[in-house]
C-alpha cells in the first residue's frame, strides 16, 4: 500500500470520526433542550397535583414491592424498614433472599417476628425452587411484609417469583440495598392513573447517590456529599444520566431502560412477556425493550413514563475495581439486550422505537466506547506517522473538554433549580469544581470497563454477573 493511499485512509477516518462526534455533540445537545422543557412542564404540573388524594384513597392501585436480596445482611433489617414506611394505602412488600449464605434470612426473623407461612405459589414463570419457605410476621405492625427464601438463582430470577406471588395490578422492583423515599409510590403510580389513550407498561425514577448521607429509622434525614472523589464523579454522572438523558428520552416515549434500582411494572404485561430473562445481566432493560416490543407488535398504544424526583437512594461503589466490575456487567447487558432484539433496529414497523431509540443506543451507548477506542489507536498512528495537525488535535481536544465540563454544569444548574438537594454550604462549588476533573478521574475507567465488558462478551466464556460489595450507608437506629 503506497503513501498516497494510506494518506486517504487516514483523511476518510478523519471525516469519520469528526461526523461522529459532531453528531454525538449534537444529540446531547438536542437531548438537554428537550429534557429541559419536560422537566419545567413536569414541575408545573406537578404543582397542582395533591398526592395526600393517592395516599388515602382506597381505589389506588395495589403495588407489590419486589426486593431480591442475596448477602445483604448488612443493611437488610434497615432497608426493609424504610420500604415498610412508604406512604401509600394499598401496597405489600416481598423480600425474596435468593439463595443467601449470610445471615441476611435470620435477621429478617428476628428484627420482624417472621413465622413460616402456608402459601401457595402460581408458578406463572418457571423460577429456582423454595429453600426454606415463605415467611410473614406474627407482629400486625408489618402485615405487609412477607419474606420467600429460595435456592440462588439470580436476580432476575429472584424477580420472577416475585412476580408469581405478587397479587397487585402494578409491580414496583427494587434492589433492597436502596432507601426508597416515603412518597415514592405515590408519586411513581401517578402515570399509570393519568387519563390517555395509552397504556403505561412501566415507569421509571431518579437514582440518587446515598454514601455519606445519614439515614434514621429507614429515612433520609441528611444528604451529605461523599469525600470520595470516585463517588463525588459518579454523582455527577447520575445527574447527567437522569436529568438530561432520560427525561428528554421519556419525553419522545423513547426509554429503553428502567433502572434496576427502582421502577414499576404492569405485572399483566411483565408476565405476558414471560418475565425477567435469566440469561442476561441486563435485565433490567431486556424485559423494557421485550415489553415495548410485545405492544408495538400487539399495534397497542403505550408509554414507559419517567418520573424526575428523587425517589430512591442507592449506594454507589468507592472502589475502581468494583466501579469497573459494575460498569462491565452493563456494558454486556446492553449488547445482549440490543443483539437479542436486533429485528427491532431501523425497522419502521416499530415506529420511532425501531428508528430512534434503537439506533440512538446501538449508535452512542453500545458503539461508544469501540469507537472512542478506535480513535485513539487511529491517533497514535498519526504521531507514528508525524501526520498530527497538533493546532487542530489540541483545538479538538480542548473543545471536547470544555464541553464535556459544560454539560455538567448544565446538569448541577438544573438539578439546583428543581431538586435542590445538595443544600450545604460550599457543595455547589465543590460540584462545579469536580466537573473540571471528572473527566479524568471517571471516564478513562468507564471506556475501560466498557472495552474489557466487550472483550469479556465476544471471549470470556466464563461470564459473571459481577459483585457489588457493600460497606453499608450511615445508619442511626
Amino acid at each position: 500500500m503506497d503513501t498516497s493511499t494510506v494518506k486517504i485512509i487516514l483523511q476518510i477516518l478523519h471525516y469519520l470520526f469528526f461526523a461522529y462526534a459532531f453528531a454525538a455533540i449534537t444529540s446531547y445537545i438536542v437531548l438537554s433542550i428537550i429534557s429541559g422543557k419536560e422537566t419545567i412542564d413536569y414541575l408545573k404540573k406537578n404543582s397542582f397535583v395533591d398526592y395526600k388524594d393517592i395516599l388515602s384513597s382506597t381505589m389506588s392501585p395495589s403495588i407489590t414491592i419486589i426486593a431480591p436480596a442475596y448477602n445483604e445482611s448488612l443493611n437488610i433489617v434497615e432497608n426493609v424498614r424504610s420500604l415498610l414506611s412508604n406512604h401509600y394505602v394499598n401496597y405489600n412488600v416481598i423480600i425474596i433472599n435468593d439463595g443467601s449464605k449470610d445471615d441476611s434470612l435470620e435477621r429478617l426473623i428476628e428484627a420482624y417476628e417472621l413465622e413460616k407461612a402456608d402459601f401457595i405459589i402460581n408458578e406463572k414463570i418457571k423460577t429456582q425452587p423454595l429453600r426454606e419457605g415463605v415467611f410473614k410476621s406474627k407482629n400486625p405492625a408489618f402485615e405487609k411484609l412477607m419474606v420467600i427464601d429460595k435456592e440462588n438463582g439470580g436476580k432476575a430470577d429472584a424477580l420472577n417469583m416475585g412476580l408469581n406471588i405478587s397479587k397487585s395490578k402494578y409491580v414496583a422492583c427494587i434492589d433492597v440495598d436502596c432507601l426508597l423515599l416515603e412518597n415514592a409510590l405515590q408519586k411513581m403510580i401517578k402515570p399509570f392513573l393519568e387519563v390517555t389513550n395509552a397504556k403505561v407498561i412501566a415507569a421509571g425514577g431518579v437514582i440518587r447517590i446515598a454514601n455519606s448521607c445519614t439515614i434514621k429509622g429507614g429515612k433520609l434525614v441528611d444528604v451529605n456529599l461523599p469525600k470520595n472523589l470516585l463517588v463525588q464523579s459518579q454523582i455527577l454522572e447520575y445527574l447527567r444520566a437522569f436529568l438530561l438523558g432520560r427525561m428528554a428520552w421519556s419525553r419522545l416515549n423513547g426509554l429503553l431502560v428502567i433502572s434496576g434500582a427502582f421502577g414499576i411494572l404492569d405485572k399483566e404485561t411483565a408476565i405476558a412477556v414471560g418475565g425477567y430473562d435469566t440469561q442476561t445481566v441486563g435485565e433490567d432493560m431486556e424485559i423494557i425493550v421485550r415489553m415495548r416490543r410485545y405492544m408495538e407488535e400487539k399495534k397497542e398504544k403505550y408509554r414507559v413514563s419517567y418520573i424526575p424526583d428523587p425517589l430512591c437512594w442507592t449506594e454507589a461503589p468507592d472502589s475502581y475495581k468494583i466501579f469497573i466490575s459494575q460498569r462491565n456487567r452493563w456494558t454486556r447487558g446492553t449488547i445482549e439486550t440490543l443483539r437479542k432484539h436486533r429485528k427491532i433496529g431501523f425497522n419502521r414497523n416499530y415506529g420511532s422505537f425501531g428508528l430512534l431509540s434503537y439506533p440512538y443506543w446501538l449508535i452512542f451507548e453500545r458503539l461508544a466506547p469501540i469507537i472512542e477506542t478506535i480513535g485513539l489507536l487511529y491517533f497514535m498512528i498519526l504521531v507514528i506517522l508525524r501526520e498530527v495537525r497538533w493546532e487542530y488535535a489540541l483545538s479538538f481536544l480542548i473543545l471536547s473538554y470544555l464541553f464535556s465540563v459544560l454539560f455538567s454544569i448544565v446538569a448541577l444548574y438544573s438539578e439546583e433549580l428543581t431538586f435542590h438537594e445538595y443544600k450545604k454550604k460550599g457543595t455547589g462549588y465543590k460540584l462545579v469544581l469536580l466537573s473540571a476533573l471528572e473527566p479524568f478521574v471517571l471516564h478513562p475507567f468507564i471506556l475501560y470497563a466498557a472495552v474489557k465488558g466487550n472483550y469479556d462478551y465476544y471471549f470470556n466464556k466464563k461470564k459473571k454477573w459481577g459483585t457489588m460489595t457493600r460497606k453499608g450507608l450511615a445508619t442511626t437506629p
